[in-house]
């Protein structure tokens, strides 16, 4: 379904809330296949979401209502299309719990090894984690009860088979990839099959979020909002503390895990006593379990669909593997214990910067405009940077029905992303970029400038700059963005 058609599709559903649409704006995707926009109106904005999967949908809205009805701090689903792939939410802004984290590293990461942990990684973001864990407390006891688990996807419990599914996973879309990496793949099945066995004992009669990480957690007028959890299920508590306090690229110090696990244990002692369910005994098996889940994650997002954003994420989590493996061998797992030593020999070195990707001294400025009128000026100072000719590329221009639009049209932009070429030309752009946006920020350079061009400066170049900001302003949240779509800004100013 074309962009232009799920946005007219959701203009709709806006309308029959009463909402007046006044502009919808597509926004960056993270690693599913759902389409976001938000759409603006006289009273407010609202998100709205295409998914052609309709079970995942259904287990969204059912979730969604359950625990809204709970008191638990998720969306409203205002509105439902009556082909379940199109709905409205209730919008809860772009400021996430990664954001913080983000923007106290990049204060305090060079100095991780002078300061005290809470120091580093900061006040205010250690009271925000510890405020989602007590949120995560109610999520599992709380939500868990009179939730009908046959509208969960795509499975009703996180059992042992799901535990093999994740190992895998790591298994294949990671290991295998890395030839060098040798192991005997029937022992390391053995093992697999072993350590599902001990995992699954774990008590299992509460609600697992499955991806209960800080992007996902909201931060809204000082209190937390929790989305994208229709893949939860029935299952284990300790698997979303893991996923929450072992997210790779935070960077949490040890200390402050252990101080936050505690005051989880604290939170959960309203509702049942930890040692009951044999928290501790199965913590160090979970992180595991979580580590290789992400590991293959980044192996498919990242090695097999080349996404940048994972690919660069594949240090940290191999990092926090070996650490860890370090502190609890796996004596018992004797191939999966030869396959984790040989992962820290794999080359993805970490940035020289503990927070390499996201400084926010550096701006990047990106333009569009037309070879016809000549090259952007840089204002910098510092002599420009990359130009990319747009005019290999297929030319909206040249068909009628587009030569008064923009490549900021939807039509002109689905006419753009079904050509292969255009795809294979943004993704050897980022490639190029994302290159110099770490070295850039490891240098402390303050600017880099971006410049696509095309015969007009109207369809193609416009386009191109337009997809790489919005992939920029997902993959690098606090570097300083500017957009400038130079031929239009002059045809709007003359009234062209």
């Amino acid at each position: 379904m074309h962009n232009i058609d799920i946005q007219q599709d959701l203009e709709k559903l806006a309308v029959g809330c009463g909402l007046k649409p006044l502009q919808t704006v597509a926004l960056a995707q993270s690693g599913s296949s759902r389409k976001y926009f938000r759409i603006f109106t006289e009273t407010g904005t609202f998100i709205g979401t295409y998914s052609t999967n309709i079970e995942e949908n259904e287990a969204f809205f059912h979730f969604s209502r359950h625990f809204k009805e709970r008191g638990l701090n998720v969306p409203e689903v205002l509105a439902v299309g009556e082909a379940r792939t199109c709905y409205l939410q209730s919008d809860l802004g772009d400021d996430n719990l990664f954001c913080h984290v983000q923007k106290s590293l990049a204060a305090h990461g060079s100095l991780l090894a002078s300061l005290s942990a809470t120091t580093c990684f900061g006040e205010n973001v250690v009271r925000l984690y510890k405020k989602a864990l007590s949120h995560l407390a109610k999520f599992q006891y709380i939500g868990n009860q009179g939730l009908d688990y046959t509208k969960a996807y795509p499975s009703a419990c996180f059992d042992r088979q799901a535990i093999l599914d994740d190992l895998n996973y790591f298994k294949y879309c990671f290991l295998k990839p890395h030839e060098e990496i040798g192991f005997n793949e029937t022992r390391l099945n053995a093992d697999f099959s072993r350590l599902a066995d001990l995992v699954s004992q774990a008590p299992c009669e509460f609600f697992m979020y499955r991806d209960f990480q800080s992007r996902n957690i909201m931060v809204k007028d000082d209190d937390l909002y929790f989305i994208d959890f229709q893949g939860g299920r029935k299952g284990p508590l300790n698997y979303d503390v893991v996923s929450l306090l072992y997210q790779v690229k935070a960077q949490m110090p040890q200390a402050i895990r252990d101080e936050l696990i505690g005051h989880y244990k604290q939170e959960l002692s309203q509702y049942l006593d930890p040692k009951e369910v044999g928290f501790d005994k199965f913590q160090p098996y979970f992180v595991y379990l979580r580590l290789m889940q992400v590991l293959g994650a980044y192996g498919f997002r990242g090695l097999v669909q080349r996404k940048p954003h994972f690919i660069e994420s594949i240090p940290y989590a191999l990092k926090e593997l070996k650490a860890w493996n370090e502190k609890h061998p796996l004596n018992n797992y004797a191939e999966l214990q030869n396959v984790i030593s040989q992962l820290s020999t794999l080359d993805y070195p970490l940035p020289t910067s503990p927070l390499a990707p996201h400084n926010a001294q550096l701006t990047i400025t990106v333009n569009s405009f037309s070879f016809r009128k000549g090259y952007p000026a840089d204002f910098s100072g510092n002599g420009g940077g990359f130009v990319f000719d747009c005019r290999a590329l297929p030319n909206p221009g040249r068909e009628a029905e587009f030569k008064a639009k923009t490549g900021r049209d939807w039509d002109v932009i689905d006419y753009l992303e079904a050509k292969p070429q255009v795809g294979e030309f943004m993704d050897n752009v980022k490639r190029i970029v994302n290159q110099s946006v770490d070295n850039y920020i490891e240098r402390h350079f303050s600017h880099l400038m971006v410049s696509f061009g095309c015969t007009g400066g109207q369809h193609r170049s416009v386009y191109c700059a337009q997809s790489l900001y919005e992939w920029l302003k997902m993959t690098y949240p606090h570097i300083n963005l500017k957009l400038n779509h130079i031929e239009q800004n002059i045809k709007e100013q003359h009234g062209l």
